[in-house]
């Protein structure tokens, strides 16, 4: 997701007001600018100080923590508004402060471009492990921000085998529409994404019959995937990728079921699923 970065400028003035008969000096106080940029990506902000003329310097993140750093960088654990405030003050003692409106939405550790999987370490909350009909499927995670659904797959294989994936989709949460399957039989799959997709192949389709009738029309999409990091060690490969929500009809809603199958790159055996063969389909919550 693209990081937004603010500017925030403030100008402050405090007037010391005299009291006597006369004032033979002006004790009106200097402006101070408090100046300052966010960078925001995801529920991570990074707060640059450009305010000059301060010493010290105070930092309300407006989710009930604060900071003396200078140049602050502050995970918020959920999305949300807040209004982070900063006090800057002179070697005099005089604070000025300014504040801005920060509204975030989720955001996914996950980075496809790190060569690591590592990311995937602190993903907990959206997984399948997959049980005696699960075939070579180990493991599978999911996660979102707003622009992907992100995939995590661990299973015995290798990728030389070549092997094609089908993604079953029901991005509307809805048994009425879409196909029906004994394969994940509480979801009505509006999408079928499917081929050898660590081989470049990877096509869309979405279903045009009958709920009991396997009948799909391809879609001419581009861009609308991406593949991580590969590895393979020890008879197990990983690899993660992503899929935009804006270009896979229905994806931009509060929530989707999935289920993926593998099968042989010559199309004559199925390798497993995920979830387990028969079981319901995986629902991801995107309603954050």
């Amino acid at each position: 997701m693209k990081p937004l970065k603010l500017l925030l400028f403030y100008s402050f003035t405090g007037a010391f007001m005299c009291c006597f008969f006369s004032c033979k000096k002006d004790n009106t106080r200097p402006s101070i600018d408090v100046i300052y940029t966010v960078n925001v990506d995801g529920l991570t902000a990074t707060f640059t100080n450009q305010t000059k003329g301060v010493t010290t310097y105070k930092w309300d993140f407006g989710d009930g923590t604060t900071s003396t750093e200078q140049n602050p960088v502050h995970t918020y654990s959920v999305k949300g508004k807040y209004v982070p405030t900063l006090y800057a003050s002179t070697a005099s003692g005089q604070t000025f402060e300014g504040s801005t409106v920060l509204r975030l939405s989720k955001g996914s550790p996950v980075k496809l471009d790190d060569n690591s999987l590592s990311d995937w370490d602190t993903v907990n909350n959206n997984v399948i492990i997959s049980g005696p009909k699960g075939g070579i499927f180990r493991k599978v995670k999911f996660d979102y921000d707003g622009a992907n659904i992100y995939f995590y797959i661990e299973m015995a294989s290798k990728k030389s085998n070549g092997d094609i994936f089908d993604f079953y989709i029901d991005p509307d949460n809805n048994a009425a529409t879409g196909l029906l399957t004994s394969l994940f039989p509480n979801g009505g799959f509006d999408v079928l994404m499917e081929g050898a997709m660590l081989n470049n192949w990877f096509d869309v389709f979405y279903h045009t019959g009958d709920q009991n009738s396997f009948t799909f029309s391809q879609q001419s999409l581009s861009d609308y995937y991406q593949i991580g990091t590969v590895v393979e060690a020890g008879g197990i490969l990983k690899f993660e990728g992503s899929i935009n929500r804006t270009k896979i009809q229905g994806l931009t809603g509060k929530g989707l079921k999935i289920g993926m199958v593998a099968t042989k790159s010559d199309w004559s055996a199925t390798l497993g699923t995920a979830p387990d063969d028969g079981s319901p389909a995986f629902f991801l919550d995107t309603s954050e």
